[in-house]
């Protein structure tokens, strides 16, 4: 048939707001307990609660979490680690009172943590002594931050813990071998975050339960240790950036051994607890997921050859560390271009993959599906930034002859993270209806080794900023896009790039902030301990620079910004308060540009309610009609944009120019 011919960002697009939001569940925190597999499901459409699924041989689902309860821990804010289960009874953090609850098979969820301001995470069971081995975030102390320590809770009496470990800042991922007799445990301190620079170290654990000879294996404040694990003859394994990428090594007589040195990535930022990069299907069998050039790989590692083998499987990327193995099978959570978020199940015998549960089922045809291009392109000081690019795709639509479509930049979270290229219909939603889309893992991104990771260090706010523009030109040069109708969107850290780069150049008409970081100053006076000193790396040590926070703030330098901003938080957000998004919005409505401000209750950090995500991707579709200049194929609730030319129906805007590139 032929296609309709429509300007670009007006196409009709099955891949609705809707359908987007409410037809999903976001998977995690994959476990396996016996035959049975288990995973932690955010149901945005359940009012954006937790809920811990078990999964049967025979494929039957069973809602493990009971109404009223959301399975999901607040330790470090971020979570994760929030569940453990064993011959059926779950152990798990309810995140309305953060105390932990025992629910054995056919019953209800009884707590047994005392009902105090104490958080609990990435917890595992000590068989040999009936307990629970737990991180604990005590914010009971009247100190400026909360407490971080390693316990154990009697799985029958609970109470609030015994210390086991204690006295620096954080602690993560502790882990018994596997007959109970040794622990091992990650810590590090302020300014670190933990891809700066971890400890791994080991105990001896006694027969009443308390540790002795505690020893440094390796780690210190310029190495970054990931997923302390112990092989079943007793080898401690573990994940070290020593070499610049982290790789993988042992510890074996007394030395620290490297197991297959590569330039690419055996771990991940540990902005949640309890994620896995690999697993042991025996002592001389390691299954590892890995990224190289911001893609992801599985593959089986022999430790004593030191050789690697590929493994082979249609679902080409591992999200966030969810992997798992039982008797020769190997689980994850992973996806592709045209595969969403699913669980999987690989036979490492047959090589055959099977996939378990999808995030959402597929209704949309794949010929609508934009598959990403990875591109490189250059960037300041000589440097290859990198990103994957999604032109517009729809089978029913074209546009006339000599029109270039509009283009949004996506900079992602973090900023110590990365953008997959799992099929996202957050990414379709704009490329379905004409509007490309550039997902930018600009300098600071993980998966391009330790350097890459590091150009961010004094210098966020510049190079994120440098990255997103360098690829927009690159691909304005490239006839990809319009240069005259660029966005650029982005949530968290991500949201302080796209303030930035409005504020700092003139590339950008139009941008959307969700819950972004307005002042750098207010950040640091005012976040949560995890990441109460993380601007020390990023900025500077503060109050000492405190020149620097206000000089990369945006909410001090729009007198020279041009375009039309969007602006979308959460009233309950600790991370990134409301008034970061609040200043900006009456700083730019005073200017007299075009500016709209979308406030949710109920929401924190990340939407998690589908009619909060709907209602935010048609209103950020909205607001790029009226600035780009494009009719939207379907009705659409309207948003109160300030400054804009109601008799003309446009905002007043003076044009901008995209510079080209030498």
């Amino acid at each position: 048939m032929p296609r309709h011919v429509a300007p670009y960002g007006s196409w009709k697009s099955p891949i609705t707001a809707d359908l987007l939001a409410s037809t999903y569940v976001v998977l995690d925190e994959l476990r396996v307990d016996g035959d049975d597999v288990y995973w932690n499901e955010l149901r945005p459409a359940d009012k954006g609660r937790n809920v811990i699924v078990q999964r049967k041989p025979d494929g039957t689902l069973t809602d493990i979490t009971p109404p009223g309860f959301s399975s999901r821990t607040r330790v470090h804010e971020y979570g994760g680690g929030c569940y453990l289960v064993h011959n059926g009874t779950v152990y798990f953090s309810n995140y309305t009172d953060q105390r932990l609850y025992r629910q054995d098979p056919g019953s209800d969820p009884r707590p047994i943590t005392p009902p105090v301001d104490m958080r609990y995470a990435d917890g595992i069971i000590d068989h040999r002594r009936n307990r629970i081995i737990s991180v604990r975030e005590d914010h009971t102390p009247k100190t400026p931050q909360a407490v971080t320590t390693i316990v154990s809770l009697d799985i029958e009496k609970g109470g609030e813990g015994k210390i086991l470990v204690s006295g620096n800042d954080f602690y993560s991922t502790p882990r018994l071998n596997h007959d109970g007799s040794k622990l091992a445990w990650l810590t590090w301190n302020h300014p670190n975050m933990p891809w700066d620079g971890t400890e791994v170290w080991v105990a001896i654990v006694k027969p009443d339960g308390s540790l002795e000879k505690r020893e440094k294996v390796a780690g210190g404040l310029e190495e970054s240790i990931y997923q302390p694990e112990w092989s079943p003859d007793g080898t401690l394994c573990f994940s070290s950036d020593r070499s610049g990428w982290w790789n993988l090594y042992r510890q074996h007589h007394n030395q620290i051994d490297p197991l297959y040195p590569m330039e690419a990535e055996f771990g991940l930022p540990q902005w949640g607890f309890g994620s896995r990069t690999f697993v042991f299907d025996s002592s001389n069998q390691i299954i590892c997921a890995y990224t190289k050039d911001g893609l992801w790989h599985l593959a089986s590692l022999n430790p004593t050859k030191k050789t690697i083998r590929p493994i082979e499987t249609p679902v080409n990327q591992i999200l966030w560390g969810n992997l798992a193995e039982k008797n020769g099978i190997v689980f994850l959570i992973g996806g592709s271009a045209t595969e969403p978020s699913s669980i999987v199940q690989i036979d490492l015998s047959t090589k055959e993959t099977e996939i378990l549960h999808r995030s959402r089922e597929i209704t949309v045809s794949k010929e609508y599906l934009s598959i990403p291009n990875s591109i490189e392109f250059p960037t300041e000081n000589g440097r290859t930034g990198f990103a994957f690019f999604y032109p517009p795709k729809n089978p029913e639509y074209e546009a006339p002859e000599g029109e270039r479509p509009p283009l949004l930049v996506v900079s992602h979270g973090g900023p110590t993270s990365f953008s997959p290229s799992t099929l996202r219909y957050e990414i379709q939603y704009w490329t379905s209806r004409g509007i490309g889309v550039v997902d930018v893992n600009y300098g600071g991104s993980t998966g391009y080794g330790r350097d890459y990771r590091q150009r961010l260090n004094d210098n966020w706010g510049i190079v994120d900023v440098q990255d997103c523009v360098n690829a927009t030109r690159y691909l304005v040069n490239r006839g990809e896009a319009d240069g005259e109708r660029l966005g650029i969107r982005g949530g968290s850290a991500g949201g302080y790039t796209t303030l930035c780069a409005l504020a700092f150049t003139n590339t950008f008409k139009a941008g959307a902030s969700y819950f972004g970081v307005s002042d750098l100053e207010l950040l640091a006076k005012d976040t949560h301990k995890f990441e109460s000193r993380y601007l020390d790396k990023l900025v500077g040590p503060y109050p000492e620079r405190r020149d620097i926070y206000r000089a990369r703030s945006p909410i001090y330098h729009f007198e020279g910004m041009n375009s039309a901003l969007i602006l979308f938080q959460g009233l309950e957000d600790k991370v990134v308060p409301p008034d970061q998004s609040e200043k900006i919005f009456e700083a730019v409505r005073a200017k007299g540009l075009p500016v709209a401000y979308i406030a949710y209750e109920w929401e924190q950090h990340g939407f998690r309610r589908a009619e909060n995500i709907k209602r935010s991707f048609e209103a950020e579709l909205y607001f790029y009609s009226k600035i780009f200049r494009f009719p939207f194929a379907d009705p659409i609730e309207p948003v109160t944009i300030e400054n804009l030319d109601t008799a003309t129906g446009k905002p007043v805007l003076p044009p901008v120019e995209v510079q080209e590139t030498a």
